[in-house]
């Protein structure tokens, strides 16, 4: 199944995240220092819904944004 919503077609998004080591400066340290940094992905919230397409029921994975708005009318 694919991580996108079938309204807006919002899907994964990529970002990082960062370690880091040491004490800050503000707290008496020599300051932080990055040890490493990966790639992770920000998934949007999809929901599988029953709604009605096209005058037909089908069952459709949408974003919580859009179910909040209306953008759908549930079976």
């Amino acid at each position: 199944m694919s991580k996108i919503c079938s309204i807006c077609k919002k899907g994964p998004v990529a970002g990082r995240t960062i370690k880091r080591r040491g004490l800050a400066k503000k707290k008496g340290g020599v300051g932080k220092k990055i040890t490493g940094i990966t790639i992770r992905r920000f998934l949007p919230n999809l929901q599988t819904v029953r709604a009605k397409v096209n005058g037909q029921i089908k069952r459709i994975r949408v974003c919580t944004k859009c179910l909040k708005a209306g953008k759908i009318t549930k079976a």
